[in-house]
C-alpha cells in the first residue's frame, strides 16, 4: 500500500461505513489535484502534511461531533477502550465459571447452575464494560482539561503528534482478513469452558434424571482420575490455545505465522483427543453398562462407536479449520 491508500484508509476507517466509499473517492481526487503531473514521494508528503492528521480530516466529514473527549485524545481513547474491554470480560467470565465449576455439588440441579452461570456472567460482563468506560473517561477527560500545552493535534497511539511519516508504521488491514476482538474473547471463553468441563467431567458429562429439584445427576460418563493422567496434554492444548488467542489480539489479522500457529494447535489437539479416547479405561463401567441397555448393545460396541465417531469427525473438522486458515491470509 502506497501513503495515498494508506492515508485515504485512515480518514475512512473513522467514518460511517455507509459514506467511506464516497468520501474516499472524493479524498483521492482531491490529492490528485493538488500533486503535480510527475510527482515524487517528497510531493506525496507535503500534500498528505497539508490536509492534516487523518484523524481531524475525518471529524470534519463525520456528522457526529466528539464532545466529550476531545479530538486531541478521541483516537486514544477509543483505542485503549476496545482494547481493555475485551480482556476485562474475558477475564471476569473465565473467574465466574472457574468459581461455580469448583464449587459445584451434586446436590445442585446443572440447570439452575448454568441458568446462573449465564445471568450472572451477563450482568458481570455490563458492570465491567460500565466500570471500565467511565474510569477511563474518567481519566481522559482530567487528562485534557489539566494539561498545560496549547497544541491541539490529536495525538497518536503513541503520545506524539502526528506527521505522514506514521502512515510507514500503519499496517493495513483488508476487512476479510481482519480478526475481531469479540472472534478472540469467543477463543478464550470456548477454551476456558471445555477445559473446566474437562477437569470436573466426573460431576458434569454422564446421565441425568428428572428429581424434585430438576435434573439430577446420577452417573458420570468418565472415569475422572483416568482423564487427570493426560494432564500434560490438555495444558500443552490448553496452553497453544490461549497463545494462538493473544497472537491474534496481537496482529488482528490473518497471517502465515497465526495460520502455522494454529495449525500446530489443531495437530496438537487431535492427537490429544486421540490418544485420550482410545484408552477404553476413561470411560466409566457402570455408563458403559447404562448405554448398553439403553441401545441393546454391548458396553464396549458403545465404546467403539463412540471411538470411531471421534476418530473420524474431529480430524475432518481440524483439517477444515487449517485449510480455513490459510485461506483467510490470502483474502484481500
Amino acid at each position: 500500500m502506497n501513503l495515498i491508500d494508506i492515508y485515504i484508509h485512515e480518514v475512512t476507517r473513522r467514518l460511517p461505513e455507509k459514506s467511506r466509499e464516497d468520501i474516499g473517492l472524493e479524498l483521492r481526487s482531491t490529492i490528485e489535484d493538488m500533486l503535480p503531473d510527475d510527482y515524487t514521494k517528497e510531493d506525496v508528503e507535503e500534500v498528505l502534511n497539508q490536509l492534516g492528521n487523518p484523524a481531524v480530516l475525518a471529524s470534519n466529514y463525520s456528522e457526529k461531533p466528539m464532545h466529550l473527549i476531545g479530538p486531541r485524545y478521541y483516537d486514544v481513547y477509543v483505542t485503549l477502550l476496545k482494547m481493555i474491554i475485551p480482556i476485562a470480560a474475558t477475564i471476569t467470565l473465565i473467574s465466574l465459571l472457574a468459581k461455580y465449576i469448583f464449587s459445584y455439588s451434586e446436590s445442585q440441579s446443572v440447570l439452575n447452575v448454568g441458568l446462573m452461570i449465564i445471568g450472572e456472567g451477563i450482568w458481570s460482563i455490563l458492570d465491567v464494560a460500565v466500570q471500565t468506560f467511565f474510569w477511563l473517561t474518567l481519566t481522559f477527560a482530567i487528562i485534557e482539561r489539566v494539561e498545560n500545552s496549547k497544541e491541539r493535534d490529536p495525538l497518536s497511539i503513541s503520545g506524539k503528534k502526528w506527521s505522514p511519516k506514521d502512515l510507514k508504521n500503519v499496517t493495513f488491514i483488508p476487512k476479510k482478513r481482519a480478526i475481531s476482538n469479540v472472534f478472540v474473547f469467543g477463543m478464550l471463553f470456548w477454551t476456558a469452558i471445555w477445559a473446566t468441563v474437562y477437569f470436573n467431567a466426573d460431576k458434569l458429562v454422564g446421565i441425568y434424571t428428572k428429581g424434585e429439584n430438576g435434573l439430577q445427576f446420577v452417573i458420570p460418563a468418565f472415569n475422572q482420575t483416568v482423564l487427570n493422567s493426560y494432564w500434560p496434554l490438555i495444558i500443552l492444548s490448553v496452553g497453544l490455545e490461549i497463545a494462538l488467542a493473544l497472537f491474534m489480539l496481537l496482529k488482528k489479522q490473518w497471517t502465515k505465522n497465526i495460520a502455522l500457529l494454529n495449525v500446530l494447535k489443531e495437530v496438537v489437539g487431535t492427537i490429544s483427543v486421540i490418544i485420550i479416547v482410545m484408552n477404553v479405561a476413561i470411560f466409566n463401567q457402570e455408563f458403559l453398562t447404562y448405554m448398553g441397555h439403553l441401545f441393546k448393545l454391548d458396553g464396549m460396541k458403545v465404546v467403539g462407536f463412540i471411538q470411531w465417531i471421534t476418530i473420524i469427525l474431529y480430524p475432518i473438522f481440524a483439517v477444515w479449520n487449517c485449510i480455513d486458515g490459510f485461506l483467510k491470509t490470502k483474502k484481500v
